[in-house]
């Protein structure tokens, strides 16, 4: 099926050259004689049967009379125009049939296009009365002159044969259909990946021939591009079609200017694999990571299970380096989401490890104080033991002196001394009270000691409290400022 705009070139050029097919038929001494084809091909019997026509209803009639075969360089070997002055009008056409591959590394873009070509061959007319009303036919490429179209931007050759038939139309218009695999390249733009939106062009431009030999016309409605190409499309890979658009640049090329049509083709990747694959993992890592926050500085289960879910993100940025062109001229957001999340899960492995740290320093001073603290008890009871042991033996002393001097009371004369000793023991007593309460004291103030933390830990926790709340306000704006950046559309 050809799009419609080709039907209105087929208009613009027979418009002014062909208006009256009978006008544009050459006399019998230009194509040929039919006379004399009647006479020789067409038998007919001398009973006066009709003869048989069935020979001026093939296409080798034509043929015959256009003389293809014969007059071959007339046809091949120059622009088909009467005047070399005259620039050849070629009418080109696309639709898009199938998105192969869009390869982001190698920049490069695979699809299977559907190509029209159409141009006016001034060496060919004819009138299809003459011939039982064919008013076209096909034949090989080899027999009529083609355009040297190209596409700019293909990079392989396409390794499918290309269609060895063209057809004629009786006003001379040329009609070729070409189906062609092209791999091209075409600039990616991955700055949103995987919410981008791609854009590839083909350019088709004669290889040789100035703009005053050859002139490109094309469809400018891009509407009924995209709306023809949104039919026929069948493959889309990982790709949303949204539109097929046209139109024309002049290009310099060594003094030369040449006319080029740019047809571009503008997809949507569908993010929502690359969004359950890959960002939904991240995220869900780094919510991991806030949730360890809750986890007790104590033994190494916090520290090893950060280093876990770290080593997790840097397998995720490995393979998104195999996803990813290197000539990328700006950070992909999706580079700087992983490299955030890691460059924060990272700041968070080294808080811990600084805690740890601090929480190990008290301890290792609480060690050290509790051994000299040990000592010193130990020689307090030393102490105290010879006190009291002194103690015992100076009241036992009094309470002999006492006894003595009851003896001596009971058979001579009281003493001075006696009142003296028993002052001195109950002064004793008293010391002895005084010590036990601060003996109780000092145990109290020990063991209230050994609940209350230590410096370093309290410093720690205090640490640690400030960072946790401002890593989660970090990851927070983080993730909103970045997505939506990535709602933006993009603007190189």
């Amino acid at each position: 099926m050809m799009p419609a705009g080709c039907f209105f070139f087929l208009l613009l050029l027979t418009g002014g050259k062909a208006s009256d097919s009978e006008q544009q038929v050459p006399d019998d001494h230009e194509r040929g004689n039919t006379s004399s084809l009647e006479s020789t091909e067409l038998r007919g019997n001398e009973t006066g049967d009709k003869p048989k026509r069935s020979y001026k209803c093939n296409f080798q009639a034509v043929i015959n009379y256009l003389k293809l075969i014969e007059d071959k360089p007339k046809y091949t070997m120059s622009r088909p125009v009467e005047d070399h002055s005259t620039a050849t009008l070629i009418y080109v056409s696309m639709a898009i049939y199938a998105i192969l591959d869009v390869r982001e590394r190698d920049q490069t873009f695979v699809s299977y296009v559907w190509i029209w070509l159409n141009w006016y061959n001034e060496h060919i007319s004819w009138n299809p009365s003459d011939f039982c009303g064919l008013e076209h036919i096909t034949a090989p490429t080899e027999f009529l002159w083609m355009p040297d179209l190209t596409i700019k931007e293909m990079t392989e050759k396409d390794k499918i044969h290309p269609s060895p038939y063209l057809k004629i139309n009786h006003d001379g218009v040329v009609e070729y259909r070409d189906d062609q695999v092209v791999v091209s390249t075409c600039k990616m733009h991955i700055f949103k990946f995987p919410f981008d939106t791609q854009t590839c062009s083909f350019s088709f431009k004669s290889v040789l021939y100035s703009d005053k030999e050859v002139q490109i016309l094309f469809n400018p409605n891009s509407k009924e591009l995209t709306e023809y190409s949104r039919k026929v499309i069948q493959t889309r890979y990982e790709w949303l079609f949204v539109s097929l658009t046209s139109e024309n640049t002049t290009e310099d090329l060594y003094f030369i200017n040449q006319t080029a049509i740019v047809y571009s083709i503008t997809m949507k990747r569908r993010a929502i694999l690359y969004v359950a694959n890959f960002l939904l993992p991240v995220f869900f890592f780094l919510c991991l990571d806030l949730a360890s926050l809750l986890i007790s500085h104590r033994g190494g289960e916090k520290l090893s299970f950060k280093v876990t879910v770290l080593l997790a993100v840097t397998v995720m940025q490995l393979i998104l380096n195999e996803i990813l062109p290197a000539s990328s001229h700006r950070i992909p957001l999706i580079a700087t989401y992983c490299i955030g999340v890691f460059g924060m899960m990272l700041l968070s492995l080294m808080e811990t490890i600084f805690v740890m740290y601090l929480m190990e320093k008290d301890f290792q001073d609480d060690e050290t104080d509790g051994d000299q603290s040990l000592n010193e008890i130990h020689e307090d009871k030393l102490d105290k033991g010879n006190f009291h042991s002194c103690f015992r033996g100076i009241k036992k002393c009094v309470h002999c002196a006492s006894a003595n001097d009851a003896s001596a009371d009971e058979t001579s004369v009281p003493k001075e001394g006696s009142s003296q000793l028993t002052e001195v023991s109950l002064a004793l007593e008293k010391v002895s009270d005084e010590l036990g309460e601060i003996d109780r004291k000092m145990i109290q103030l020990s063991s209230n000691k050994e609940e209350k933390s230590g410096y370093w830990t309290r410093m720690a926790k205090k640490i640690d409290k400030a960072f946790s709340i401002i890593y989660v306000i970090s990851a927070s704006m983080f993730l909103v400022i970045l997505f939506s950046i990535w709602s933006i559309p993009y603007t190189d």
